[in-house]
């Protein structure tokens, strides 16, 4: 014997969860939801809400000047600072905002004294939208009292995001810190639960600095062997193709004793590994990254299909490919 249909409700298209989900007031996952479908919060327009919460955003940072750098600030350098400007200008009364890698306490913002504004980059993300969730924490930065960090929260899913909020024509130029001093205008002046933070931070850094003749190149120093980690834009199929070529030629190193290791991919990007001897500080990386920036752009432009030995060469970069996020 055939179900019998339940009455369909006269509401359901005026009131469906594909309707405009700001409208609804957020309750709790199992109260009845406010549209008056007759359905819990959770699998009303609770499930659209807590979709767009966790989507993750495969490049957060793209159509930002310096995608690069940034995804290398949030992933691979310790310590540095990069000035940021707003699409629509500061308000009066906040001097400058400026871009930090961490921040003591891992707090995601702090209003200086003076009403500068410190964004950290390197915190935990509250939805799959980072760019959206550090706009977030901008935003309340920006309007918070001055003297006090800003605290983290989860955050909607309807809101700006970097790319609304910054000005995509301004240079976006990091800079690189041996330690965490950074984080304040008199050291003195620090509370001892910011002074402990700072100490050990300090400690944990890793020497590391940015090269000058190409874009994102990070050399770091660790105690057995000094690496460099370049974060590359290039569509990952064809760089990985074009960094095949090169190790199948020969070509990949950046000199004697070096070797390219693997890779990261990182928010969308690739970035390749370089073992260096612990001799090798950033300075002399700087004309072996060049020319290996020009080899690599001349592999980038040869579409022929790969050889047998380039074919094998690109198996073993991938299998070394670590994904960070």
């Amino acid at each position: 014997m055939a179900k019998k249909r339940r009455p369909r409700n006269q509401n359901t298209t005026a009131t469906r969860p594909g309707a405009d989900a700001r409208e609804i007031p957020v309750v709790g996952a199992r109260e009845p939801c406010p549209c008056d479908s007759g359905r819990r919060y959770k699998a009303c327009h609770g499930r659209a809400a807590a979709q767009a919460a966790t989507e993750l955003v495969r490049r957060p940072f793209e159509g930002l000047a310096g995608e690069c750098d940034w995804v290398a600030l949030r992933e691979l350098v310790p310590a540095a600072t990069v000035p940021l400007t707003l699409r629509d200008g500061t308000p009066a009364d906040v001097p400058s905002v400026t871009l930090g890698t961490v921040l003591p306490m891992a707090w995601p913002a702090l209003r200086r004294d003076d009403g500068s504004v410190l964004l950290g980059l390197q915190n935990d993300t509250a939805t799959g939208d980072l760019s959206r969730d550090l706009a977030d924490v901008l935003s309340r930065a920006l309007t918070s009292e001055p003297g006090n960090p800003v605290a983290a929260e989860r955050t909607g899913g309807a809101g700006p995001r970097l790319q609304d909020l910054l000005d995509p024509e301004a240079p976006f130029v990091p800079e690189v810190h041996d330690g965490f001093q950074f984080w304040l205008d008199d050291a003195s002046a620090a509370t001892p639960e910011v002074a402990a933070s700072l100490e050990r931070a300090n400690e944990a850094a890793t020497p590391t600095a940015r090269l000058a003749g190409v874009d994102a190149a990070y050399w770091c120093r660790t105690p057995d062997r000094n690496h460099l980690r370049w974060v590359m834009a290039h569509p990952e199929d064809a760089l990985l193709d074009a960094l095949a070529r090169l190790h199948a030629a020969g070509a990949s190193s950046l000199g004697d004793e070096t070797r390219l290791v693997g890779s990261f991919r990182a928010h969308g990007l690739t970035v390749p590994v370089w073992d260096l001897p612990s001799a090798m500080g950033a300075e002399q990386c700087e004309k072996p990254a060049a020319s290996f920036g020009e080899r690599l752009a001349e592999a980038l432009a040869d579409t022929t299909p790969l050889s047998t030995d380039e074919r094998r060469a690109r198996s073993g970069l991938t299998n070394r490919q670590i994904t960070l996020n």
